[in-house]
């Protein structure tokens, strides 16, 4: 064994006997569940859900429309010039459809990405309070972890501050 192999062995046993003697404080938060429970999303979940309303309604109509036309060129009651004519209003409302998804898909994901990504950041910095207060020297996310005591579990606890430090009047509480 070389003698850089002996003292990084060396090292780790050394490291895990230090590690062993010190009593290490670790919390446990589920940070999904806990951005998810907060007022603030919610909140924009349903803004969201009204903002996106109209045009999913516009595409509940065309998909009526489109069955309506399917339904008459089924019939067989329709000249060859009707059926040419329905057959085009179906492509073009096909078309209308299909950009309507595409645009309605985009600007979900664009409004849902700037809410999480906001949330999220201030979720770490609850964290990171909530774990300097409690002398915390490390938290991990439930999603990471196989076991843990419940009692090592801030997720509730995260919301709550998450809920008090930005509530759904838009100031920040008062530090």
């Amino acid at each position: 064994m070389s003698t850089l192999a002996r003292l990084a062995t060396l090292a780790v046993a050394a490291f895990g006997i230090v590690a062993a003697q010190a009593q290490i404080k670790i919390g446990v938060v589920n940070s999904q569940k806990a951005m998810l429970d907060t007022a603030e999303i919610k909140k924009a979940q349903g803004d969201l859900e009204a903002k996106f309303k109209p045009r999913q309604d516009q595409m509940a109509q065309l998909q009526k429309d489109l069955a309506t036309l399917q339904g008459q060129l089924q019939s067989g009651k329709l000249t060859p010039a009707a059926q040419q004519e329905v057959t085009t209003q179906g492509q073009r409302k096909e078309r209308d459809l299909q950009r309507l998804q595409d645009d309605l898909q985009a600007d979900v994901d664009r409004d849902r990405n700037d809410i999480l990504a906001r949330v999220s950041q201030r979720m770490r910095e609850i964290v990171t309070k909530i774990a300097a207060e409690k002398a915390l020297d490390l938290v991990i996310d439930a999603a990471n972890a196989i076991y843990f005591k419940p009692a090592m579990d801030l997720t509730a606890e995260a919301t709550a501050a998450y809920d008090k430090s930005y509530p759904l009047t838009g100031a920040p509480a008062s530090k």
